[in-house]
Formats: structure tokens, sequence, C-alpha cells
């Protein structure tokens, strides 16, 4: 395809960063263009194994503690998360309840978001659970004086994972530096070892779980190495 249509498709907004970043070689934009949608989708896919995998533990973890049915019962009156405090919780799983045709406990499991598991670490939700919630993270590091690795940090760390899935759900550039027409992989390496690092927390083996499926660092070096 000539570089007109495809900038006709993909629009020339979008294109005239790939542009600048090659030096305005068109041949070379298309093949930048292919190159993120490749990382992106790698990307997605540890991301979504990730995100499978937190939820799944923790719902492990509050079954044995609150029984079969926690996530439900946990936004009814009188719930772990009804209280005011907790925010948007409770509405949340209400919400995800309704939708659904007929209820099972893993069907509403799925309905949460990745927003939503990583509230569950959130000071009010994370005291509400009965502050036992890190028990997931059997291999964390120990906190020190000056590195806290509490609930408040698996917070923040969450946060990055979500930032990472809206942006890829949103088909924006990981090939960049931030913010930057500049080519750069680093914040694809950053949050794909952020997410390898809790894998590592939860102590699942990421290789075996992600085998045949993570080809990131190729591709990451491919984007560096393209000129």
């Amino acid at each position: 395809m000539i570089f007109k249509e495809f900038q006709q498709i993909i629009s020339i907004p979008r294109m005239s960063r790939y542009l600048s970043a090659v030096g305005g070689n068109t041949r070379k934009a298309m093949t930048l263009y292919r190159l993120n949608i490749r990382l992106s989708q790698e990307l997605f896919t540890v991301e979504s194994c990730f995100e499978i995998a937190l939820r799944n533990k923790i719902d492990i973890h509050y079954t044995g503690l609150k029984g079969s049915d926690w996530l439900r019962d946990a936004s009814f009156p009188g719930g772990i998360f009804s209280a005011p405090n907790c925010g948007k919780t409770p509405y949340i799983i209400l919400e995800g309840h309704r939708r659904l045709r007929t209820y099972s406990h893993s069907k509403l499991v799925a309905e949460m978001e990745l927003g939503f598991w990583r509230y569950l670490f959130a000071n009010h939700q994370f005291r509400a659970g009965g502050q036992t919630l890190l028990r997931i993270f059997p291999s964390k590091p120990l906190s020190t004086h000056t590195l806290h690795y509490d609930h408040n940090f698996v917070f923040s760390e969450l946060e990055k994972i979500n930032n990472l899935r809206n942006r890829l759900a949103h088909h924006e550039p990981v090939c960049f530096l931030i913010g930057s027409q500049v080519k750069d992989t680093t914040y694809a390496r950053t949050h794909y070892n952020l997410i390898l690092r809790l894998f590592n927390w939860m102590q699942i083996d990421e290789t075996a779980i992600l085998y045949g499926l993570d080809h990131i660092i190729d591709i990451c070096d491919k984007h560096r190495f393209s000129r």
C-alpha cells in the first residue's frame, strides 16, 4: 500500500508522529506503525494474563475468608464494602450483577475490570477486607525504612498497569518517549518488567504462563534498531 492510502486510513494526525520519528521516510513510518501494533498486541496479551491471574488470586483469597459468594455479599447492606467510605466499590459490584443474565460467582468475578481489583488495595477497601490482601503476594519484598511495600505501594503499581491497559485499549502508541516524537521503548519495557515482577511476587511462573505468547523484548529490539 502506498503511504497516501495508508495515511488516509490511519489519519494524518496519527501518522504525523511516526513520520517525525523516522525523519519523514514514509516507508519507515508505515513499518514503525506496524511494529507498534505488534508491540501493543504482545503487551495486551501479557497484561491480560496478569489481570486474570491477579483477580483469581484475590478471589481465592477472599473466598477462603468470606465464603463462595463473597463478592456479591460484599455489596449488600452490611457487606464488607457497603460502608460509605468504600466509594463506588459496592455499586460497581451491583452493576456487574445487574448485567448478568444468570448469576454465578465466577461470572460476577469476570465482570469486574482491573480498576476494580486495583481499588481493593486502596486504604478503605483494604481495611474493610480485613487488611489481609497482601497475602496474595507471598514473595513480595519486605519493607525497609525507606521503601514500604505495603498496600499503598501495590495500589500505585497496579495503577501503572491499569494506565497501560487503557493506553492499549485506546490504540495509543507505546513505541515513543511519552509526550514526544522520539522513538523509544522504555515505557513498554518498564511496564512489561513490572508485570513480570508482580507475577513473581504472586509466585507464578511467568515463563510457563506466557509460553509461546511473549515476544516483547524481540519486538522492542526491532523498534530500537529500525532506522
